[in-house]
């Protein structure tokens, strides 16, 4: 990520916000033969660390314990039709916000797996309330941890954390809020509200 300079997003407490509120990102590793890369849903451990699980047999899996890997959330995104800003001579643009992790993975014990599998779903089920939580107890005796085989856990110790907030910024505020008003008709009321107010 090398965003210019009004678009960069330096609030680390606000993206860990935004990657706990997204909660799902593409995990990327470099192997010997190719890049590997996977969707997957995440939860914040604590402020430096970030869990996840995999299906045992996902290639991208033997590659995790190989050095670095980077993990990118992305949040809404839009086309930018050069006419909305009321200005001569701009070019068509894409608004977005995104957060890039990179760090070391580390592999999880059982006991880990299955803590930061409870976290991932408890935190997610919290989002569906007032619908009772589900929990593993729920499942029929011992069909949790026969799934579990399945499944391997890490964690990525966060060592880097870049943001891109590019919103307009390098606009005039009139311009912004006509592109603001454009998307909303459109639809994109997220991006268009971002634009109204952009992240420090």
């Amino acid at each position: 990520m090398t965003p210019g300079a009004p678009y960069r997003w330096s609030d680390e407490v606000a993206m860990r916000a935004f990657v706990a509120q997204t909660g799902f990102g593409l995990l990327c590793a470099a192997g010997p033969d190719r890049l590997h890369a996977v969707h997957l849903p995440i939860v914040w451990l604590d402020e430096r660390r970030i869990g996840l699980h995999l299906h045992r047999a996902n290639p991208i899996v033997r590659h995790l314990d190989e050095g670095e890997a980077l993990i990118v959330v992305t949040g809404p995104h839009a086309y930018v039709s050069p006419d909305w800003y009321g200005l001569p001579d701009k070019v068509p643009t894409w608004n977005y916000l995104a957060v890039e992790l990179r760090g070391p993975m580390v592999r999880l014990d059982h006991d880990a797996t299955v803590a930061q599998v409870d976290a991932l779903s408890a935190e997610q089920e919290g989002r569906v309330a007032p619908k009772p939580a589900w929990t593993r107890d729920k499942m029929t005796e011992g069909l949790f941890e026969r799934t579990l085989t399945g499944l391997v856990g890490f964690e990525m110790r966060v060592a880097a954390m870049h943001g891109t907030a590019k919103l307009g910024q390098d606009k005039p505020d009139a311009a912004r809020a006509g592109v603001a008003d454009a998307l909303a008709a459109a639809g994109d009321h997220a991006i268009a509200a971002l634009m109204r107010q952009p992240p420090a």
